[in-house]
This record gives structure tokens, sequence and C-alpha cells, in this order.
């Protein structure tokens, strides 16, 4: 599964839609109020056959949004649409109370909507783990797409938190990498986690040296990254949408592949160990000349205290405390909120 966040793979699929010759609309959550069945940034794309992918309201709206997506396929008019789910709507599609969506539907390459050419950089851009914000100005339909600049504080924020939003008119969605899980060691607890992390919406792949541990028989059809960790991880590229986790408890295996963690923007790292095992690892990496500040990043003991104590149970703690970490930027250790 390859999940680019709130917006799926919806980008990509409208414009494989569109080089087919369909005619294709975009349809964006771009304001909720209350108990609204999805959040903000969430995307449907429907085509002129009324084929549709994705989701804007879980169900109760979908109809509208593509009746008004056919029209404006038709006249080239983007739309604000407005809809108050009913507690009786609301309750059919799995939600406690009512709430409000604003829709923005937008066709590709007519009118006022996106060019495909803008849609083309929006899918490079994602295709190259490149974090933009797409920018939609809807009081004159123009658009501009915002590359990651560290030093704007305002848009670092909004990469870190994952949140798009419309302010005075102005729609802003952010697209980041789809989210990466790597695993150090393919122990009993990785076969649990590898399952759990696939169906929270991360691609995961594996790197342990060991033959024995790192085979399909008991990994079948996984992906293992070639050579020793440090080495590995850092062909394979670690990014703030990327999680590592080590769970070899072999020093020569985990310490190597932490130092590469900590020298990169890792959103999570997590280290199996008990405290004992913990405070030998924090002292090797200062004798490798990691300070306090940096090493106070690793999750070790790894994963929430639940209380945990078989593998399943422990893969548990750490998706947990790896989504916290992720939709709470705030609890990462050093965060500035």
């Amino acid at each position: 599964m390859n999940r680019m966040h709130l917006a799926e793979n919806i980008p990509e699929l409208a414009l494989e839609w569109v080089r087919a010759g369909r005619r294709v609309a975009l349809a964006t959550v771009v304001k909720t109020w209350g108990s609204a069945p999805r959040p903000v940034g969430a995307q449907l794309v429907i085509d002129g056959e009324m084929a549709f992918e994705g989701s804007v309201s879980g169900g109760c709206v979908e109809s509208a949004v593509i009746f008004e997506a056919l029209e404006a396929m038709k006249d080239g008019t983007c739309r604000m649409l407005n809809f108050g789910v009913s507690d009786e709507s609301a309750f059919e599609v799995g939600l406690a109370c009512g709430g409000e969506i604003e829709v923005m539907v937008e066709p590709v390459g007519v009118g006022q909507g996106p060019g495909v050419e803008e849609l083309e950089a929006l899918v490079d851009a994602r295709l190259q783990r490149k974090p933009v914000v797409w920018e939609v100005d809807t009081s004159i339909w123009t658009r501009r797409m915002l590359s990651r600049d560290p030093a704007d504080v305002t848009l670092e924020k909004r990469f870190r938190t994952d949140k798009s939003a419309i302010e005075g008119g102005v729609f802003r969605g952010v697209h980041n990498p789809p989210l990466r899980l790597a695993i150090i060691g393919a122990v009993h607890i990785a076969q649990p986690l590898v399952q759990m992390a696939r169906m929270t919406g991360y691609d995961v792949v594996l790197c342990d040296p060991r033959e024995s541990f790192a085979s399909d028989m008991r990994f079948p059809g996984e992906v293992f990254l070639d050579g020793w960790p440090d080495e590995a991880l850092v062909a394979f590229g670690l990014d703030a949408c990327t999680a590592v986790v080590t769970l070899s408890h072999d020093p020569k295996i985990d310490i190597p592949a932490l130092e590469t963690a900590l020298a990169s923007e890792a959103f999570y790292i997590g280290a199996l160990g008990s405290k004992r095992t913990h405070a030998k690892r924090v002292a090797a990496l200062q004798e490798a000349g990691f300070g306090d500040a940096a090493i106070a990043r690793i999750n070790g003991p790894v994963g929430a205290d639940i209380g945990a104590m078989s593998p399943a149970e422990i893969a548990v703690s750490i998706m947990a405390e790896m989504t916290e970490r992720l939709r709470r930027p705030d609890t990462r250790p050093g965060a500035v909120a």
C-alpha cells in the first residue's frame, strides 16, 4: 500500500485518467465543522462516465459531488460546495453526530481548473518524495506549488503536522511523501509489526545481515535492504516521513542503524531492549560522538507503556507510540510546538 497521507494516490490516478483521454475532475475537502466524515485534504477523483475513486464524506454526499463534478467538466467552472451532514445521515456513515464539510471541485485541464502540466508537476514532486504544498486561490482560481523551505516556520509547521487548511479563500493542501518504516532485525516481533504497519499505511522494508533471520520463509514476499544496516539505510534514504525501528538486540547491527537514523530527519526512531540495554546503547552512541539531544530522539525502550508481553502486543505498542509521534509531533523529544 503506497499511502500519500490524506491525498492517497488520487493525484496520480487523476493524471493517469487524463492521459488515457478521460475527462476528469478533482474534489477536495477544504474545511470541516463538527463530526465531519473525512478530514481536510481528503480527495475524490471523478471521470466523465461517473467512475470515481477516493472519498470526501464516507459516502453520504459523494453523489452530489459527482453530479457537480460532471457539470464542472462541461462548463470549466470550479465550485465550492457546502454540505451539512444531518444526525441521521451521519449515523448511517458511522458518526455519532452531524457535521459540515466544504468541498472544492476542480475540472482538470478545463477552464478554471488546474492545467495538466500543473498536475504533472505535483505528481512528479510526490514521486520524488519532495514535500510540497498545493496552494489554490479560490477567488481567482490560480495555483502554485510551494516546496519545502526550512527557513519558513509556518510552512515547516504545515509539513510537520500534515494539516491542510483554507485561510482567506486560499487553500493550502499538504502533500507529504508516503509513510515508510524501516525495520532493523528480522526477529519474531517484526512479523506482526510488518503487518500492522502496512495496514496503517506504511511502506515497509526490513534489513538484517543474518541470512537465517532474513529468509523468505519467515517473511514471505517482503522487501529486504541489501548490506549492513548503516549503508543500507543511507542507500534507502531516510526523510521526515520515515520511521526506523531496531529490533535485533545485537549492538553490532542496531548501533550502526541508530547512528544513520540519528543523522537523518526520521520522525520516529525506536530501539527494542530493556532500560539496561538502552543505557549501554546510549553510552556507545556518546562514545561515537552523539550528544544528549540527538540521543534523546530514540524511543527506548521502544513502544508505548501498555504492559505488552507477546510479540504481537509489543508490535501494537510500537505502532501506538509511532502513531503518536506522527500525529502529535509536539510529543517528539526536543520538538518545538
